[in-house]
């Protein structure tokens, strides 16, 4: 078959020889409008006149991108990205479901080898290492061994899938953040393969891959459902998007940085609503990011919904590929492909966009955002008087002043045995009654003796200072600027605070290399922001736990400790379940808050801490320029930091190189495991699907408000003996100290049914109780969430979730989806979705719906304890349907009402129509 329909496939001359390419120069003079075309969309419609077959991707799919419109349409568009890129908690699933593909292909008789990646895969192990130790030299290497302690299993499965799969690479523990590295050694900007050139393009397993937006790759996160299919050679559907065009003029202010930028952007596009959408950035103030800026923002693009945030090539692209060690004939090739094929940043005044929202980047003020929403943004100036007020609107709490405090410092000690023991003074006296009164709301302060040290924790203390997260770490001017504070801080004799728990966590080796070039890590070291691992801790919920003493003190007195991170998500419980308030803000800030050891502090009027004559030291006397920062940036950054780096990139410590794994294409299910387990979703599955059914007689397992995200619905953090999971595990003879984390446990579906709706914080209004709890509605029976799905499950009655706005918003964590299939839940009715879930929701078979505009729960008076049956499934199902629910009350009243069956396409249905994609692409596979 002709697969260059609109012959435009023409030569490139460049420095490694002559390369085919498909023109779009050559459609422009057809007569199509490429020049009005976002960037983005041309690189879309390359994608779709490259993999054209007539069959997956047809001529209307191509004519849908080449008449592109402003507003959109509900059309679908085909995307087969170049390449794949894993992280360890969303791979080792994606890795057990290919294993399990293979296994069933066996079972049918067929070669299990077929099954294989047909695009590069590269699985970066980065999500595992807990900050167990810190503050210390050896934090680092102590960090590590316990890291392979907990997860030799999970690795040596990993490493068995790199030597039994083609087109599948493992990037060791301990090497840094799978957004960094792609941003620094992955992403090429063009790749050559079979004599061909075209854009370089992936979709990745986690929300954060836009970053690589930043360097000119259109990229995104998907459910590890639909990276699975892409890695089988399915293309990826959606919607043709809109374009909201970000128009930047100006330049930063001096004591701003990127992570302000992105925090300010962050706010200003959730609030103009860019959820499902593409954003392209453009304008004169562009001239002024680096890319590190540029992939800051693109990093946070999940934070305020968009698909990609897209930074078009340009000098600046070069400039950075030139930096981080490309070769010069990689270079050569990005700049002369782009400049041939209309995507180098050029003539951006002819495009249109959807609509274009402008930010005058000097107006960009420093800020954080927080307590549990990266698009809650909070002006530093601010940030104390909002602190105060979150305190009593969140929690009841009557705030106390630092001068109150001391006059009370007396009323409650926290000594050595962990006991209780009253200190009345005389002073403190006249105060007892309001004291007793505030206790009832619990203590606003505590004090602890650990040794020869004596302090004082209270609500607003920092218990958590984490300089985490490719965010910020692949920032090199927010580094240097982090250990100037740290040296500007140690010249005047302050250190951090006793409680805080620091740790120091890079997305890349690069980045310890240039900061020792600077003779700044030791600066940092000095306030106790050791090395603690190359990988996401903090940020992914990998915080460690917290000081016992500290952590007895939180438990028993109710305090509001909070977390500072450079960090790109604080969702409830996702830092750690101790900490309720947590906020995002630049690696400078985290040491700022670090040394004051509170939040509420206004640090651009009160003074850090006092120096050893206690004189006042304010931020601004520790706060580096411009100047200095770019000043030692021009001395320590070299290719040869990224070469030396990445050229050992695959191959691990010894500890890996050790490893033992099994030989063979198939992989050796052990029944003992409790890390990796067969996923039951295609074992002896029929060859034909059966019909679609209605839902009849369903029940409400949870119904919830807005906001749940991800993270709500299946936990990645630490859980407890007392948890459905936790049981599950020590019946299985796991003691509590080896339970690892729900993130870590991906590989077992056992283990991970029992965490979905297990957040400890999850609010589910059928149940009393906080966290993953509900009401068995037949008997009024509270219990956990998997218990009665349990008994839901025996009395052959399907469930429904109820929730409102943004539901599933954050992670593309596809065991949202994966658990709540399996706890039996059929459909689930929001307000509306965040992009990610409800793809993953289809991808596993569950029905998403959405109530009409304006519709809610609350209008049609629905408390979750009615009967529902949903019809209009059976029969003439087409792509964003309307369906009927009745929900029939205990009084036996009925309501009636009609929803949008959130299947987007003709596609979507057929996945809903095989139980899932795999099971799809499984039953394609064995017809062929």
């Amino acid at each position: 078959m002709e697969r260059d329909i609109f012959q435009i496939k023409r030569s490139l001359q460049t420095a490694d020889g002559n390369f085919s390419y498909f023109s779009l120069p050559e459609l422009q003079k057809q007569g199509f409008p490429i020049d009005k075309l976002p960037f983005s969309i041309r690189i879309l419609l390359e994608n779709a006149i490259r993999n054209y077959d007539g069959f997956s991707i047809t001529k209307e799919n191509i004519e849908t991108l080449l008449f592109w419109s402003p507003k959109a349409s509900d059309k679908d568009i085909p995307f087969k990205p170049a390449r794949v890129l894993m992280q360890d908690f969303t791979g080792v699933p994606a890795v057990v479901d290919i294993a399990a593909l293979r296994a069933e292909v066996a079972r049918k008789g067929k070669d299990p080898d077929t099954i294989n990646p047909l695009v590069p895969v590269d699985l970066i192990i980065d999500h595992s290492v807990q900050v167990d130790y810190f503050g210390t030299e050896g934090a680092y290497a102590r960090n590590i061994e316990e890291e392979y302690k907990r997860n030799k299993e999970r690795y040596q499965f990993l490493k068995w899938a790199q030597n039994s799969f083609d087109n599948f690479s493992v990037v060791p523990p301990g090497m840094g953040i799978c957004h960094q590295i792609n941003l620094e050694y992955l992403s090429k900007g063009v790749i050559e393969r079979n004599g061909e050139v075209f854009p370089d393009t992936l979709v990745g397993t986690d929300s954060h891959t836009p970053m690589v937006n930043g360097i000119g790759v259109v990229a995104w996160g998907v459910g590890g459902i639909e990276a699975e299919a892409a890695i089988l050679g399915q293309p990826l559907y959606f919607i043709m998007p809109e374009v909201i065009g970000l128009k930047l003029t100006g330049k930063l202010p001096l004591g701003s940085t990127a992570t302000d930028l992105v925090l300010t952007i962050a706010n200003l596009l959730r609030k103009f609503g860019v959820v499902g959408k593409f954003v392209e950035v453009f304008g004169p103030g562009l001239a002024n990011l680096s890319v590190p800026d540029r992939a800051t923002i693109g990093n946070m693009s999940p934070e305020f919904g968009c698909t990609i945030t897209y930074f078009p090539i340009d000098d600046k692209t070069l400039e950075y590929m030139r930096k981080s060690n490309r070769s010069e004939n990689q270079i050569d090739l990005v700049e002369k492909y782009c400049k041939n094929n209309m995507l180098w940043r050029e003539n951006e005044d002819e495009i249109t966009y959807t609509s274009v929202v402008e930010l005058d980047l000097s107006t960009i003020e420093p800020s954080v955002a927080g307590p549990k929403r990266p698009q809650d943004k909070i002006l530093l100036k601010d940030f104390k008087n909002t602190f105060i007020e979150l305190l009593h609107s969140s929690f009841n709490r009557h705030y106390i002043t630092w001068e109150d405090r001391e006059i009370e410092k007396s009323i409650t000690r926290f000594d050595n045995e962990g006991g209780d023991l009253p200190v009345p003074e005389s002073k403190a006296l006249a105060r007892n009654e309001e004291i007793e009164t505030n206790s009832k709301q619990g203590l606003q302060n505590v004090w602890i003796t650990r040794g020869d040290e004596k302090f004082m924790l209270s609500d607003g203390a920092v218990a958590i200072a984490a300089i985490t997260s490719c965010t910020n770490t692949s920032n090199p001017f927010v580094m240097i600027g982090a250990g100037l504070v740290a040296r500007k801080a140690r010249e005047r004799g302050i250190d951090v605070k006793p409680w805080v728990k620091t740790s120091l966590a890079p997305g890349s080796k690069v980045v310890t290399d240039y900061l020792e070039k600077a003779d700044l890590l030791k600066d940092l070291e000095a306030l106790h922001f050791h090395l603690v691992g190359y990988g996401c801790t903090s940020c992914i919920g990998n915080s460690g736990p917290l000081a016992p003493k500290i952590a007895k003190a939180v438990d028993e007195y109710n305090l509001i400790v909070t977390s500072v991170l450079s960090g790109n998500r604080n969702f409830e419980a996702r830092i750690h379940p101790q900490v309720k308030m947590n906020f995002l803000m630049s690696p400078m800030l985290v040491v700022a808050y670090a040394l004051a050891g509170r939040v509420d502090i206004d640090l651009t009027t009160e003074p850090i801490s006092f120096d050893s004559n206690q004189e006042p030291v304010y931020l601004k006397d520790i706060w580096p320029s411009d100047e200095e920062i770019n000043e030692i940036l021009s001395k320590v950054l070299s290719p040869n930091d990224f070469a030396k780096n990445y050229d050992e990139i695959f191959d691990g410590n010894e500890i890996w190189r050790n490893l033992e794994i099994p030989g063979g294409k198939l992989y050796e299910w052990d029944d003992d495991s409790t890390y990796i387990k067969e996923i039951p979703f295609f074992h002896d599955l029929p060859s034909e699907t059966e019909p679609l059914q209605d839902i009849e007689n369903a029940r409400a397992l949870l119904v919830l408000g807005d906001s749940v995200t991800t993270d709500h619905i299946s936990p990645a953090g630490a859980f407890s003996e007392n948890s459905a999971a936790g049981k599950y595990l020590l019946n299985r003879g796991v003691p509590k100290e080896d339970f690892n984390s729900y993130g870590s446990r991906r590989g077992n579906d056992e283990v991970m049914v029992r965490g979905t709706f297990a957040n400890v914080r999850i609010k589910n209004k059928l149940a009393e109780k906080e966290g993953g709890y509900t009401t068995f509605l037949p008997t009024g029976e509270e219990m956990t969430v998997y218990e009665a799905s349990v008994k839901y499950k025996e009395a052959q009655t399907p469930l429904i979730v109820l929730t409102g706005k943004e539901y599933g918003s954050g992670s593309s964590r596809d065991w949202a989806a994966k658990g709540t299939f399996l706890l039996g839940i059929k459909a689930v009715l929001a307000e509306s979705y965040e992009r990610i879930h409800r793809s993953n929701l289809v991808g596993l078979g569950v029905l998403p719906l959405q109530y009409k505009n304006g519709d809610t729960a609350e209008s049609y008076g629905l408390t979750g304890k009615e009967i529902f049956s949903i019809t209009g499934i059976a029969e003439d199902i087409k792509p964003l349907k309307e369906i009927e629910i009745t929900a029939k009350s205990m009084n036996g009243d009925e309501i009636k009402f009609n929803v949008i069956a959130r299947l987007d396409s003709l596609i979507e249905i057929e996945y809903y129509r095989n139980g899932g994609i795999l099971q799809y692409v499984l039953r394609q596979f064995l017809e062929k």
